[in-house]
């Protein structure tokens, strides 16, 4: 019977790939399939007859299949389980088995007999599949990703609650094609349906890329919905398809605000009269300049030179050294303002520029671009004219023959009204009207000296006024003093009076007065300047200013070059020259100049 056993074995189970055994009632090995031997390297009679705690295996673990087998032959049952097992021959695994009894022909349970398979190789699978499905979940959450799936061939969809969100949806909320596609916006759906039929095509590559809009279904709101996916074909037909959907709404809302604010700095550029102006100050190149620098320059835009080094060769030789100290407190987070002679490239003609630049700052609150608005101040250096009459009918005559000799002429009521907006006037001449009021006429000029104000004055007065009266005017400050005929000699004297005044107006040299060089400064540059005057080191000022050591040496070296000044000793004699002495501080005494 027992050899009538093994060859029925043997016929029917050794061609099995996996490991196949039978266990006697002593629970021993009956017949092991060649798969079974070869994972204990044991042959067909070394292993036969053996236990499991004969062959090695874990007490714990021969008693759990021990238990195994007698429950079998008591009850004629099936059994499945999976466990883990070293064999003596060195292979660790898992392996899944299912146990099950051979009946005998008297009705009782002869053998019992396994079929394990090694899982070993699944369970990785699976672990990697757990990992990676738990790295998915936690990207999808980061980044708000929705995924969802959709069968080509029945039209399914399964979506997961995000992608529910962005369509306004509930978390159980039914979907299906028809509520996919009355979400999205009606100009976006045909393109949608394109996209979809193109990444079902056999002949395409079965991917889908598309952003679209969403009102969402019970919300309202639109949404901009990016996505893309993958289609999987078998038999040349679309069997399945998976994607990744997310809500960029956000992020093109804050495009479209950028864009607008593009076009309207863009808009502002192009129509200024002013050249805007962009730089690296690492680099020190000029990344950007606006429509005016042609009218300005002279030559397009395109022919300029962007490299800083190049580009300051426009300037007048004598201005170079103080733009690029100005430059410098810029690229170090000062706002600064100075004037400057540009020397057209394409005419060789000279024009004042003023230019207030700034640093533009990162978000790590480095200066990673420097910048500045240009102003062409030339024209009104050489066009404006003040006339000051009491006399409107004769103000308004005045102010004809002066548009006439192709100024631009401005009247000022009274003496007061001019005096209290000389401050902020642009650089020009005026014409003081004595015939209305000599003693208020004559404080226009004794003021605009004292207030160190350039704005050169002609006195006008009557045919009739004697020569003291002259002598008054031109010791008031007048530079020039004339008198109003009937004759035709009267405009052109006028105007020669005009053309030495604006010619005053605009001389920048050595020989112009203390006060007048130091009211080109800008307020940091006399704020410094005064620091030196009060005998502030570098350091000193710059606590007091608020401002770091090195700014202020940059703007002390301006200072510098726009006073003219050689030494130290040579801008203290220009300062006191305008009336600016040290402060009454007795702790200056303690200070040393740097």
């Amino acid at each position: 019977m027992r050899a009538d056993r093994a060859r029925f074995l043997e016929a029917n189970l050794s061609a099995i790939p996996d490991y196949v055994y039978a266990f006697d009632r002593e629970r021993r090995f009956a017949y092991a399939n060649p798969a079974m031997l070869g994972l204990f390297n044991l042959s067909s009679v070394e292993m036969m007859g053996k236990t499991f705690l004969d062959l090695g295996y874990p007490a714990d673990l021969a008693r759990l299949l021990d238990g195994h087998i007698d429950r079998i032959f008591a009850d004629g049952i099936k059994v499945e389980d999976e466990v883990f097992h070293r064999t003596p021959s060195g292979h660790a695994a898992y392996f899944d088995y299912l146990w099950a009894p051979v009946w005998g022909e008297d009705g009782t349970v002869e053998l019992v007999v396994g079929v394990s398979r090694d899982t070993s190789e699944r369970r990785a699978m699976e672990e990697a599949l757990r990992r990676s499905e738990a790295r998915l979940r936690a990207a999808t959450e980061l980044v708000g990703i929705g995924i969802y799936s959709w069968d080509p061939a029945t039209g399914a969809l399964d979506w997961d609650e995000r992608l529910r969100a962005m369509w306004g949806l509930a978390a159980e909320a039914p979907v299906d094609m028809t509520v996919y596609e009355s979400g999205i916006h009606p100009d976006d759906l045909p393109r949608v349906r394109e996209a979809i039929v193109a990444c079902a095509d056999p002949a395409g590559d079965g991917r889908y890329n598309v952003e679209y809009r969403v009102v969402g279904r019970e919300d309202g709101e639109t949404r901009h919905i990016a996505t893309a996916g993958q289609t999987t074909f078998a038999d040349d037909r679309p069997v399945s398809f998976i994607g990744a959907a997310i809500d960029v709404t956000g992020q093109r809302r804050a495009e479209a605000v950028i864009r607008a604010s593009e076009a309207q700095f863009q808009s502002f550029a192009a129509n200024s009269r002013n050249l805007i102006w962009i730089g690296d100050p690492k680099a020190r190149r000029i990344i950007y300049r606006s429509a005016a620098f042609e009218q300005i320059w002279g030559i397009p835009a395109e022919d300029a030179a962007n490299d800083l080094s190049e580009w300051i060769k426009d300037v007048h030789p004598d201005d170079r050294s103080q733009v690029e100290h100005a430059l410098a407190t810029v690229a170090a987070g000062e706002v600064s303002q100075f004037e400057y002679r540009l020397i057209r490239p394409g005419d060789g003609s000279i024009r004042w520029l003023r230019d207030t630049s700034f640093p533009i700052f990162d978000d790590a609150g480095t200066v990673s671009r420097i910048g500045g608005i240009v102003e062409d101040v030339t024209q009104e250096d050489l066009r404006h004219v003040y006339v000051v009459s009491t006399e409107p009918m004769e103000a308004r005559k005045l102010a004809n023959v002066v548009r006439g000799f192709g100024f631009r002429a401005r009247i000022f009521e009274s003496a007061a009204a001019f005096l209290d907006m000389a401050a902020v006037l642009t650089p020009g001449c005026v014409i003081v009207d004595l015939r209305s009021g000599r003693d208020a006429g004559l404080s226009v000029p004794r003021e605009l000296k004292a207030r160190v104000i350039t704005l050169p004055t002609i006195a006008l007065d009557a045919a009739e006024a004697d020569v003291t009266t002259a002598v008054a005017a031109m010791k008031a400050g007048a530079l020039d003093y004339i008198v109003a005929g009937e004759d035709a000699s009267f405009p052109a004297a006028l105007a020669g009076s005009i053309a030495e005044c604006q010619g005053a107006a605009r001389t920048t040299g050595r020989d112009e007065s203390a006060a007048a060089r130091i009211a080109r400064l800008t307020p940091r540059e006399r704020e410094v300047m005064v620091g030196l005057v009060d005998g502030g080191t570098n350091k000193v000022i710059g606590q007091k200013l608020g401002i770091s050591p090195r700014t202020v040496e940059l703007h002390r070296a301006q200072v510098m070059n726009r006073l003219d000044a050689r030494s130290l000793t040579e801008l203290l004699q220009i300062a006191i020259a305008a009336g600016i002495v040290p402060s009454p501080d007795e702790s200056r005494a303690t200070r040393r100049s740097t």
